[in-house]
């Protein structure tokens, strides 16, 4: 695909892609002034109710840490058949691998710094190309990608993002849910013992989330995440807050940007999910054909 070459020159050029694509995004600004935040709101629910065979899927999942964007992402991955692309898994794949970013990649993530644009754009491209050129594959979701406004512009001048869904859900909601997960130490697997029900008050939900238990002879190999304590949780939600929202209001000005609040755990919400994505058929179709 073109957009792919593009972004192999993006990642090469670096800070001279991104002024570009400021320059374009300016262009665009002072051409059509963005829409008002209603005119948004309401630009993005039309782009949403539009069937699936018009849309060009190339979608992005925006939501704060823990929230549930890999598992969403991944369940609309395999109904739409195109590739869930998570930037964690792209880093976490270069680093076990010899490849030539590896050893720089491992001094980043060691010293508990954020991985550069540049970086994150080169293994996407890399991902986006092989994908094309091995599978045939046309259209993704991303997951965790972009996290900046730069980002977003670079993307946006390489790309046409189709639809931006911003998962959104009450932050006590979110850290009970984060310092619920647990990982088998022995398959891998990933499993939440939180159980959540939490009555509504102040204009807030109410929210119930059943816990996703290991079975039995998981359960004694359950390791919690290092970084999975209540101090940790809450400065990753508020640094993720103080990043995500001008990269919302980047979307939200182009019409792109859907807000979605999950109702509950997976059984409550998938459902309206794809009524709101007007998905419904999609699976009902899916469901025939298995």
């Amino acid at each position: 695909m073109a957009a792919v070459q593009r972004l192999l020159r993006a990642a090469a050029s670096g800070g001279a892609a991104t002024a570009a694509a400021r320059r374009c995004m300016t262009s665009l600004a002072s051409e059509h002034a963005p829409p008002p935040p209603a005119a948004a709101a309401a630009a993005g629910e039309r782009l949403s109710r539009r069937p699936a065979a018009e849309r060009n899927v190339q979608w992005v999942f925006l939501g704060s840490p823990g929230v549930g964007k890999g598992t969403y992402a991944s369940r609309l991955s395999r109904l739409l058949g195109v590739p869930h692309i998570a930037t964690g898994d792209l880093v976490r794949d270069e680093l076990a691998s010899t490849g030539p970013l590896a050893a720089q990649l491992a001094e980043i993530v060691n010293q508990g710094k954020l991985v550069s644009d540049e970086i994150i754009i080169n293994l996407l491209s890399k991902r986006l190309k092989k994908g094309e050129e091995d599978q045939g594959e046309s259209g993704f979701i991303l997951d965790g990608f972009p996290r900046t406004v730069k980002q977003a512009e670079i993307l946006d001048g390489v790309t046409d993002i189709d639809m931006v869904v911003n998962l959104k859900l009450r932050e006590d909601v979110l850290i009970e849910k984060c310092l619920g997960r647990r990982i088998c130490g022995q398959c891998g697997k990933n499993f939440n013992l939180a159980c959540i029900d939490v009555k509504g008050e102040n204009g807030l939900p109410a929210i119930y989330m059943a816990p996703l238990l290991p079975p039995n002879n998981c359960m004694s190999k359950l390791i919690t995440r290092a970084d999975d304590t209540e101090e940790v949780v809450k400065n990753r939600l508020q640094i993720y807050n103080d990043m995500s929202q001008p990269v919302e209001d980047f979307y939200r000005g182009q019409g792109k940007l859907l807000e979605f609040d999950l109702p509950g755990g997976i059984p409550e919400s998938w459902p309206k999910l794809l009524h709101v994505l007007n998905l419904e058929d999609q699976e009902e179709l899916k469901l025939a054909a298995a």
